[in-house]
């Protein structure tokens, strides 16, 4: 436990020296550019044809991504649309059908 102590008590004294020498205009401030992509959205043919792909039953879908069941359902009569955290999550899982499994999410 020290050693991760005392490695995170150099972290922070690196990073507050490099702040000085920036401030004081010895030190070019590392700087990077971000590009994030928008949050999808997705009708309820994607979101069952995501789910299908995974090979779950809406009960274990709405348990793994942590939504209720009659969530799922809305989702997939189209009564409600996925928002936020929910729509990211979606994407995750249509880009890569065994990010739940990886993630010991689901355990099969």
């Amino acid at each position: 436990m020290e050693n991760k102590e005392s490695n995170y008590f150099t972290s922070i004294i690196t990073g507050l020296n490099e702040a000085l020498e920036v401030s004081k205009g010895n030190l070019q401030a590392r700087r990077r550019k971000v590009t994030i992509t928008p949050v999808p959205e997705f009708n309820a043919n994607k979101i069952k044809e995501i789910r299908e792909a995974l090979n779950l039953s809406q009960m274990i879908f709405a348990e793994a991504i942590g939504v209720s069941v009659k969530t799922v359902e809305a989702w997939e009569s189209g009564r409600n649309k996925p928002q936020g955290p929910a729509s990211r999550f979606l994407q995750l899982l249509d880009q890569d059908h065994s990010f739940l499994e990886e993630h010991r999410i689901l355990c099969i």
